[in-house]
């Protein structure tokens, strides 16, 4: 992606009119810098800030959110940072005291050139003395300087993210200090890890990411468990080992995101709808069923037998989801995105195996969506991509098997959405009630019945409180 836009285009958009009086009204000297100048540049909207500016941020981030009607709190008191930020998030200043004296030597101290440009905000006159809005215009990705990248070894997976993000290609010399930098990844707080890897498996390009951070040694850095897959050989459904049948199930996942139609039909608005709610760690369900292709099978490795010539990976699916959240564990991530992925990686197999069962009756139907909830069209979506990516020999890999699998799964989407949009059936009696027509006590066993009333429920075979009681009272008798 080449430059279209102009400094210009940076100063006449709505966020910076904004705040350049309140910051001009302070008495500091400010710039614009980083990432703002680059999307104007690009053509791109902004509404996110960086600021530069002399003396305290403080008094500067203050008069913003004043003005603005938002917040204003200190990022890091380290590196003398404060935020004025929207009360609905919808826009954010990042104000920053000059690292060096005078802003031109301040550009030098940072990452990649295509980030170390500055527009004063005062007379608008740009600052590039590196060349970053050239590089710009030739798709490069270039070290600011020599150490830029050992300053801080998390730049090296920033560049594979710029790069996949953006389609630039990384310049060779920046590429060597990257590979010398990368070393240093482990000692890098696990959340900033993350908080960069999410931003490069949610780019445009993720494979050209991890492609990246697998070029400059990032990967094996930071997620050594993908490393590990690649040489690890698999049966005959498949036709390439686990890293490489990891990288096609991932390309599955965003082939089903650009054409949802084509697998969900008329279920993809509302399957878009979902992919889009927020998830956890700043990231939506797509990111999230992105992450799930490339874990599903993180536990192949170590499960790996092999037998008469027969290769079997028993276990992989409950070993992955410990892995999971181990890995992610290690990166400082929520629970909810933990648990998400986990769940991903321990449900996987489920909807291939119910194959051989079809058709499938509403009882059936019922059982996968409460065994695999929350992450039931998530999952279901996970299998599809992980079947068209078995393009082995073998007949889960048949042209027969797969067809089958896709119907399948077109039929869990859309009864996984109706569950996700009104979640599971209700029994038509609250339960102090039927424990009471019953003859129970409330505890372990009444909550068997209930489950079981659930699930004739949707079957359609409960419709009312009577039936609930009388089904209720089989229940009991078949215990």
């Amino acid at each position: 992606m080449s430059a279209s836009g102009s400094h210009s285009d940076l100063l006449a958009s709505d966020l910076v009119e904004r705040i350049s009086a309140p910051v001009l009204a302070v008495g500091s000297r400010a710039w614009v810098v980083g990432g703002a100048v680059r999307d104007a540049f690009l053509g791109s909207p902004v509404t996110d800030i960086d600021l530069a500016v002399e003396g305290s941020p403080e008094p500067v981030a203050r008069a913003v959110a004043d003005a603005l009607d938002g917040v204003a709190f200190e990022l890091s008191d380290e590196f003398a940072t404060w935020r004025a930020a929207d009360r609905d998030g919808e826009w954010q200043v990042d104000v920053a005291a000059l690292r060096a004296d005078g802003i031109e030597q301040d550009l030098r101290l940072r990452d990649f050139t295509v980030g170390s440009i500055a527009v004063a905000l005062e007379d608008g006159q740009l600052v590039d003395p590196l060349d970053g809005r050239g590089d710009l215009d030739r798709g490069l990705l270039r070290a600011s300087g020599p150490t830029s990248l050992l300053d801080d070894p998390l730049r090296t997976m920033r560049a594979a993210r710029l790069s996949a993000q953006f389609g630039w290609a990384v310049e060779p010399s920046t590429l060597d200090l990257a590979k010398e930098a990368a070393v240093g990844l482990p000692g890098v707080a696990g959340e900033r890890v993350l908080a960069e890897f999410l931003l490069l498996i949610g780019s445009r390009d993720p494979l050209k990411g991890i492609e990246a951070m697998e070029l400059v040694g990032a990967m094996d850095q930071v997620l050594p468990e993908v490393g590990a897959m690649r040489d690890v050989t698999q049966g005959p459904n498949h036709h390439l080992d686990v890293h490489g049948h990891t990288l096609e199930v991932l390309e599955g996942v965003l082939r089903i995101e650009s054409d949802l139609e084509a697998f969900t039909g008329a279920l993809a608005p509302e399957t878009s709808a979902m992919l889009a709610e927020p998830l956890a760690d700043g990231v939506d369900r797509a990111v999230g069923l992105r992450l799930g292709a490339l874990f599903h099978d993180c536990a192949k490795p170590e499960t790996r037998t092999e037998t008469d010539g027969f290769i079997g990976f028993r276990g992989h699916d409950a070993v992955g989801a410990e892995k999971v959240g181990k890995i992610f564990g290690r990166l400082r991530s929520s629970r909810a995105l933990s648990r998400h992925v986990a769940d991903l990686t321990r449900y996987h197999l489920i909807l291939g195996f119910m194959v051989h069962e079809m058709p499938l009756d509403r009882r059936r139907i019922y059982r996968y969506l409460r065994d695999t909830s929350p992450v039931a069209v998530d999952v279901t979506l996970l299998t599809v991509a992980d079947r068209l990516a078995a393009r082995g020999a073998g007949p889960v890999a048949s042209a027969e098997m797969v067809e089958a699998h896709l119907e399948l799964a077109r039929t869990m989407v859309e009864a996984g959405l109706a569950w996700h949009a009104d979640g599971p059936p209700e029994v038509p009696l609250p339960g102090d009630v039927l424990a009471s027509e019953l003859g129970i006590q409330p505890g372990p066993e009444l909550g068997r019945v209930i489950e079981e009333l659930r699930e004739d429920v949707y079957a359609g075979d409960v419709k009312s409180a009577k039936d609930a009681v009388e089904r209720g009272r089989q229940h009991l008798d078949t215990d």
